[in-house]
Order: C-alpha cells, then structure tokens, then sequence
C-alpha cells in the first residue's frame, strides 16, 4: 500500500519534476518507508512507498525493467502474485524481487491491458512503456484504490489523492454543480468520474486508461457485475456453504499474502467479528486486534465495547482498546479532514482517524469489515425498499436513502446551484443497467459497486493510509462479491439482512454479537451537536469565506442552526454537519486555510 502520482506532457516539454516532487510530498503519509522518483521526457513519476510485501529495496518503486522497457508506480496488493510470478517464469520472464510489484510489470509486458483482468486484489498502478511512449493506468473492480486525475492545459496529472493533484497549482478549483448535487443526496458519495472540484476526476472502478505523448485517450471498462441467478439453482444450505467457502478462503489470503503481521479492526458488530473467528478457525493464534470507542451521549453509546470485549475474550486476543474523549475528537478533526482525498460525511470518519494512529504504532496490516453490510443487504433500508412497490425504481430507492429530496436540495443552495435533479438521474441509470434479475439485485449490485466505493471504503483507505496502516477488506473480494451479488436477496435479506453471515457465524462468535441490533461506528458529538461542537460548526458557517463562497442559502444554513438535532438525514446523520464539513473541507485543502 502506497501514495502515486505523476505527468504526462503533451506540449513537447519535460515533465516538471518540481510538479511532481510537490505531489509526491503530499502523500507522504501514504507511504514512510521510501521515497522515489522517475523521469523519461515528457513523464515524470514519484511514489512514497509503506512496505507489506518483499521488504527489500529491490521491490522500491517506481520501479524501472530496463530490460523490457517499463516503468511501474503502484499502490495496492495482488493477492494471486505468486501463482502469476509462477506462470510467467514458465513464460520465460526472470524477476529481480520477490513481490508483487514486478509481477505486474510481467504481467503487462506479457498480456498488454488484459493483464488488469488477471489480477486479484486491490490496485490502481500506472506503467509507462518508454518504447511505445504510452501511459497506462488502471484501478481495481472494486476502486478499493484511489486514483484521481486532472487534464490541463498541455498536461495530465495523477495522483492517490486530490491535495497531490492540487499541490502544484493550476487546477480548476471551483465547485462541480453535479457533484455537489451528489455530495448532499448520497450522504456524500459522488461517483467517478466526478469529484467535488471541477479541474479533478477519478477513474472509475473496473476501468483503465491508456494515454499517449499527443493526449490521445482511450479508457475501457474491464470489468462489469452480473446480477443474475445461476444457470443451475441452488438451494439455501448451498448457498450458505458456498458463502462460508468464498469467505474463508478471502479471509486467508489477505492474512497471508504480507511480510509483515496482520491485525484486525474489531469494532463489535458482526462482520469484524466475523473475521477475527473465520482467522482463527483455519488456525491463525497470535491474533491483534483493535478497538476505539468514545464518550456517551444521554441518546447513544459512544462505544462497543461490551460486544468486543466477549470476542477478544473467546479467543484470548492480543487486544489494544482505546477510548477517545470528546475534547480530542474536536481538537484533532481539522487533521481528520486533511486527511481526507474528498469530503466526507460519515461520522466515524474520525474514529477510523484516531483508531487508525493508535494502531499504525503496533503494526502496519489490519482486516477490517467494510463492505458487508452492502454486499449482505444489512442495513436498514433494503427491506423498506424491497417492500415498497409504488413508484419507480428510483423512486423506491430514493424514499429510504436520499439525504434531500431534490426541492430541499433546491432551498438549501444559492440560485448559481439550482440545477437538475443530477443524481435521480445518475441512480437511475445505474439501477437500469443490464443484467439485474429484480430491484433488490439492482439495488445491491449498485451499492456494491457505486456507493460502497465512495463511502465506507474511501474513508477507510484514507484514514488509515493517513498513519501509514493498510487496511483490507475481505467482504469486498472479487469472487466472493461475485457469488454473492446473484445469491437471491430473500435470502440475504432474511431475519433483518445478511442472514448468510449470521449463519455461519453461529458457533464462531458470541451470540449477543450476532443478535444484537445492527450498530454504527458511534460517533455521537457529530450526531446530537451541541456545546462546542455547535459553536464550531456556527463559526464555519459564519465565516467570510463561507458567504463569499456562494454555495448555501443564508436560510437554509440559519434553520439549521437554530435547531440542529431536528434535522436529520434519513439515514440519521446532522445535516448541520454536512454543511460545515463540506465548507471546512474547501477551506482546509483548496484555500489553505489553517
């Protein structure tokens, strides 16, 4: 797992490598281990490198194959290198290091861009061929890895995060009206290639790119997700088997694909725990796992603890637990948001943060559950939305999950952002695409391949990747995604969602974990804002830069502020805290305000 970036000339110019030693300097948290740089004419690439896989500096990158003209940056893990390494060798290919980095250079030399679709795990990588003076990138299925880039005049950048692609200057900072549609409607998940800042994009997952020296562009999607029964019928008990198989089989690879030990975030629902028992049923002993919990609140727990502490218990963990207080979540939330590629408004945002540099201090690979719950149906909304039958599609998936309707979204932004109904249009699209055998496989197919991406997971990556921590996510392994996007959602979705998880793990884990009511990474100082955290997000909102900015309606923003634990999203986040958070993201990353 590391930090990318780099640039291509079209204009006849070397790439300016002070670009890009800027960019790689802003994604130095990304990668602590190793510092590198590459220059070829018109391309330049820097990389920041955190060591999981072949310790050694032969696996240092950019990494350069003089011999077949290639040059390679990448971040990520490849789960089925060693079956590739061995597949090429008996192609003839000799390696130099004992990773999976230069197995993706073979890979390349060997399959050209269909080597995207041999490898398994999570990516984005970019090559440069010097013979053919071609760049090629590409993101995993999934987009578990980052990959943002911007076109300008005469030139195109990459990077792992946006404050890369913007450390140099020369990029169109100004608020995307689609994506800001999106940003306020899918609790702040804006799907590639958008991103909140008009100069910025990203590849979408289960794509790839090729660019040449001209600026000729061609991108594919390498990968789609069927959403369909099997041609043979299974019945429940083979379904549940098959699950339990994929799963396991996940779980074990990304323990032992890693030079280094691998822990678990172990938050207390179902799905951390879930894997801490999977590990330890195929035999691993010296298990590390990972708590973090905060403060109370008089409407909600800040922690639980009382679900981890029976699974540390059953299986007599190496267990860090850490209990944050209130006055440090507020004083070290301007870090969490730096740490942030885009804004984001889920409030465990800083859990993740704060667990995250505790951890980084014990070991460098955790599992964590991400994922689960959108490929299992477990959340809340999908049977109200499987048992809605008025409306349209969109309509039935709206109802549930939209943060706005399009007319409050209409009252809360100024004239300038008073558009179209972007993201109905976007949602119904995605739920319209083939191969979907009913609403609910739509549904679940597009939160695993849309919203999933730009939630959960991108906090993820970016919390942790902000310590130098690499987290995997085994629920979101391509085969066992695969299995499950056409296992039926009755069955799913059965006993409240994700029955299939539920069933194996009985045995496994405690009960009361598997019974309990589905929890939330509580967070609830940005749930039930009040004191402190309200005089924050006032002064925010308040500012001069904010009004000058443009985005919000004074009214809107005052009605929130008179009475801020009144409005909630449906999906029980402050709508208070999305306006501030947005607003202080800008103010932090693009105006370089401290």
């Amino acid at each position: 797992m590391c930090g990318l970036c780099g640039e291509l000339r079209f204009d006849g110019r070397v790439s300016d490598l002070n670009a890009v030693r800027q960019m790689t300097q802003r994604l130095e948290r990304r990668g602590p281990d190793h510092d590198g740089s590459y220059s070829d004419g018109p391309l330049g690439f820097g990389h920041r490198r955190l060591s999981i896989i072949d310790l050694s500096e032969h696996a240092n990158q950019p990494m350069v194959d003089q011999a077949l003209g290639l040059v390679l940056v990448f971040n990520g893990a490849i789960y089925n290198y060693p079956s590739l390494r061995e597949e090429l060798r008996g192609m003839g290919y000799h390696f130099f290091s004992d990773g999976d980095t230069e197995v993706i250079l073979k890979a390349w030399h060997a399959w050209g861009e269909q080597c995207v679709e041999r490898l398994q795990g999570m990516f984005a990588f970019a090559i440069w061929d010097q013979r053919k003076r071609q760049l090629f990138l590409a993101r995993d299925r999934l987009g578990i890895k980052p990959l943002y880039y911007a076109h300008l005049n005469g030139s195109f950048r990459f990077a792992s995060n946006i404050q890369a692609i913007l450390a140099p200057g020369g990029v169109d900072t100004s608020v995307d009206p689609v994506a800001l549609h999106h940003q306020f409607t899918l609790h702040a998940v804006v799907p590639a290639p958008h991103t909140i800042l008009k100069g910025v994009r990203k590849l979408p997952p289960g794509h790839c790119l090729l660019i040449d020296e001209q600026g000729n562009r061609t991108e594919r999607r390498y990968w789609s997700l069927p959403a369909t029964r099997p041609a043979e019928s299974m019945s429940d008990d083979e379904w549940l088997e098959a699950i339990h198989d994929a799963l396991r089989q996940s779980v074990q690879k990304r323990n032992e694909i890693s030079d280094v030990p691998v822990g678990v975030l172990l938050s207390g629902g179902l799905d951390s725990s879930l894997l801490v028992g999977l590990l330890a049923e195929a035999g691993v002993s010296d298990l590390r796992t990972f708590s973090v919990g905060f403060e109370d609140h008089p409407d909600e727990k800040g922690s639980e603890f009382e679900y981890s502490d029976q699974v540390v218990e059953m299986y007599a963990t190496d267990h860090h637990k850490y209990l944050i207080p209130n006055t440090e979540v507020l004083q070290r939330l301007p870090d969490a948001v730096d740490a942030m590629a885009e804004p984001m408004f889920g409030q465990d945002a800083i859990a993740f943060y704060l667990l995250a540099e505790q951890v980084s201090k014990e070991i460098k690979v955790v599992q964590s559950g991400q994922g689960a719950d959108e490929v299992f149906g477990g959340y809340f909304w999908y049977p109200r939305m499987m048992a809605e039958t008025d409306g349209t599609p969109v309509q039935r998936f709206a109802k549930h999950y939209f943060d706005r309707d399009h007319d409050e979204f209409r009252q809360m932004v100024t004239p300038d952002y008073r558009g179209e109904d972007h993201t109905s249009l976007k949602i119904a699209g995605l739920l319209a695409e083939p191969e979907a055998g009913a609403f609910m496989d739509a549904v679940l197919r597009m939160d695993v391949t849309t919203l999933v991406v730009d939630d959960p997971v991108k906090r993820v990556d970016n919390m942790t990747m902000a310590w130098g921590l690499e987290a995997r996510v085994p629920f979101l392994d391509q085969q066992l995604v695969e299995l499950a996007v056409r296992c039926p959602p009755e069955l799913k979705l059965r006993e409240g969602g994700k029955y299939p998880l539920k069933a194996m793990a009985r045995g496994l884990i405690p009960d009361a974990v598997i019974d309990r009511p589905k929890g939330y990474f509580p967070m609830p100082a940005l749930k039930y804002v009040r004191g402190n955290f309200l005089h924050f997000m006032r002064d925010i909102l308040e500012s001069r830069v904010c009004r000058e900015r443009g985005i919000y309606s004074p009214a809107y923003v005052n009605m929130l502020l008179a009475s801020p634990e009144m409005h909630l999203t449906r999906l029980q986040g402050s709508k208070l805290w999305h306006l501030a958070l947005l607003e202080f993201w800008m103010q932090r990353n693009v105006d370089g305000v401290s």
